[in-house]
């Protein structure tokens, strides 16, 4: 008998190479693109040769004419592979805020509630080049180096299986098996800004530097995903107290000192730090001028005072 294709055997491998030995069952993101399709498909066939229970979710948004329907078929089409359970999550995307990330926090929110309700790792289709397209808009938005790491291999119970397979693999894996695949016409609109990076700014990027522009980006990501974790566990291991003292926090490098310093707020109450915040909140140690107590999100304030940072309580005495 003829063996798999080239792009059949390298979406199998890269799923086997992702799942492991751990045998905890694995639920299929499938939205029926030509990604997670391919993704279902190899999961289907790779995970009963390891002895795992596979299952699939597709999401349906309620954003497009007829979306109710294909959620339906690609749930149908997940039974016919052997891939149980299969859900059609609905979901109801918020109005505020961008379509995109709406869309996508909607999403995650009935992807992350399926996996942890079966105790099942969660496969999502992400591939190369999505990746070097998280990596560029990071990268234009200046959302620091941490944005520009792109996104995880594994975190928690997500795995990205398909990060270093290209999406014209998984297209051809599609091809060479017959598969369905629904191309979401959101994929090619410019009035998305993925889309028009995707189709627009990456190939003139390919053009310019002559080629391999996606595997770069996607390289770069690991590499300095390498780099910001270490940071982080050498922050990890800086004791964080109620009080910090500002004379050893000074002497350390300034990525470890921004670290430890977001840390602590943290801890103390405070949400997300931007890097503005982050900044400010440094000039207590590094450039300290008598100035006043900084305000972080969370309404949490930090003074400094006899050497050592504090928060400030709601009458004003130092906690």
């Amino acid at each position: 008998m003829m063996g798999p294709t080239s792009a059949v055997a390298a979406v199998r491998a890269a799923v086997r190479a992702a799942l492991g030995d751990d045998r905890t069952p694995v639920l299929v993101a499938c939205s029926g693109g030509a990604d997670s399709i391919a993704l279902a498909a190899a999961t289907a066939f790779v995970a009963p040769r390891l002895g795992l229970c596979a299952g699939m979710i597709t999401v349906d948004h309620g954003l497009q004419p007829g979306s109710a329907e294909r959620a339906r078929r690609v749930a149908a089409w997940g039974f016919e592979l052997g891939l149980d359970p299969v859900q059609a999550a609905t979901v109801t995307v918020a109005a505020s805020g961008g379509p995109e990330a709406a869309a996508r926090d909607a999403r995650y929110a009935a992807l992350d509630a399926a996996a942890e309700t079966l105790d099942a790792r969660l496969l999502l289709g992400h591939t190369l080049d999505d990746q070097a397209e998280t990596v560029l808009l990071g990268l234009g938005r200046g959302s620091g180096p941490r944005s520009l790491a792109g996104m995880r291999p594994a975190a928690g119970r997500r795995l990205r299986p398909l990060l270093a397979v290209r999406r014209a693999t998984t297209r051809q894996a599609c091809a060479d098996l017959d598969l369905p695949v629904w191309d979401d016409p959101h994929n090619t609109d410019p009035a998305f800004r993925r889309a028009r990076l995707r189709h627009e700014a990456l190939p003139v990027l390919e053009d310019v530097l002559g080629g391999g522009v996606a595997e770069a980006l996607a390289r770069t990501a690991t590499l300095l995903r390498a780099d910001l974790d270490a940071l982080d566990a050498g922050a990890a291991g800086y004791p964080v107290d109620a009080t910090l003292d500002v004379g050893p926090l000074a002497d350390l490098p300034a990525a470890l000192r921004s670290r430890v310093l977001r840390r602590w707020a943290t801890a103390a109450g405070a949400g997300p730090l931007s890097a503005e915040r982050t900044a400010a909140l440094d000039t207590l140690v590094t450039d300290w001028r008598g100035q006043g107590p900084i305000e972080l999100p969370g309404g949490v304030r930090v003074r400094r005072a006899s050497g050592t940072l504090g928060v400030v309580s709601d009458d004003s005495r130092e906690a």
